[in-house]
């Protein structure tokens, strides 16, 4: 498969990206869209016309968001509903009210670096969060994700995914002593493999996911690290860090391609040992066996 390379790059922002797109009558969830590149992201989404929801734990600031968007696109389309993706229920909860075909779901909410913390299940919080939640999000939404006939689903992802491959035998710290850091790479990692397996299983049915790496945006993501510890060099604004989740999630450059991994609005090459400056995947993240393994404990854990 040839390397996927597009006209833009690491100062390309999301409008810049998204301009020319017509997704008029289509529907997109953005989830964690309350604050950050999710609002961002859903800005530029609205922008094509798209009905576009945003599934945030804060309904009252998704409410402001919602506001300012429809003020600054003229996109009436532009909706909140409650998605808290530690909770089961929640999530249950959002797939049944969920109405016709879905074109987009962006996987966009996140946690990094949390304190050592637990799901009413005893799962580590941060895989919970970035990886389970999205997961049982994704598998109650297929039907919907199906019916639009050419769906895709974007999995922001992390350069912090190199910090650590998905540990099996150890999935929620039960014998490993509690690192956030390497909790968070391993959840972002479980990002990547997402898009590899849905890719490999739902393609049939028209739905391609894909996963990202935003870059270094200071964004309340970063608060349990004191705040942003990139230098400023290398630091995007959140609208720039927003544009390689929408080049994925609208670009005709990506129809039809499932299973990768972009960084600064192209695809990364596979790397042979951890980078310094946010390029490339790990190999391990785009491995088909590792992805199947992740799906089937995923959906164990599910299931339990």
């Amino acid at each position: 498969m040839a390397r996927i390379t597009t006209p833009f790059g690491r100062h390309s922002t999301a409008a810049e990206v998204a301009a020319g797109i017509d997704l008029s009558g289509r529907q997109a969830i953005v989830t964690g869209a309350a604050s950050g590149i999710g609002v961002e992201t859903a800005r530029a989404l609205a922008g094509t016309g798209a009905q576009v929801t945003l599934a945030v734990r804060d309904v009252e600031a998704g409410r402001r968001v919602a506001a300012e968007i429809i003020a600054g696109t003229d996109n009436r389309e532009v909706r909140v509903m409650p998605l808290d993706l530690a909770d089961r229920v929640s999530i249950a909860a959002f797939i049944a009210a969920w109405e016709g075909p879905l074109h987009l779901l962006v996987n966009n909410a996140g946690v990094m670096a949390l304190p050592e913390a637990r799901t009413r299940e005893g799962w580590e919080m941060q895989f919970a969060i970035n990886h389970l939640g999205h997961f049982a999000l994704a598998l109650g939404l297929h039907d919907a994700l199906a019916a639009d006939g050419a769906a895709r689903i974007v999995s922001v992802s992390s350069s912090a995914h190199q910090s650590s491959p998905v540990i099996f035998d150890d999935l929620h710290f039960a014998f490993r002593p509690y690192e956030p850091l390497l909790a968070y790479g391993q959840s972002k990692t479980a990002n990547v493999l997402f898009a590899v397996a849905a890719s490999a299983r739902w393609s049939r049915d028209g739905i391609f996911a894909n996963a990202l790496m935003p870059g270094a945006i200071a964004t309340n993501l970063q608060r349990h690290l004191g705040g942003m510890k990139t230098p400023e060099a290398m630091r995007k604004t959140p609208q720039q860090g927003a544009a390689t989740s929408v080049l994925l999630a609208v670009s005709p450059l990506l129809e039809g391609v499932g299973g990768r991994y972009f960084v600064d609005c192209n695809e990364a090459e596979p790397v042979s040992q951890r980078t310094t400056d946010m390029s490339g995947v790990a190999p391990y993240a785009l491995d088909p066996e590792n992805a199947e393994r992740l799906w089937e404990a995923s959906s164990r854990l599910l299931a339990s």
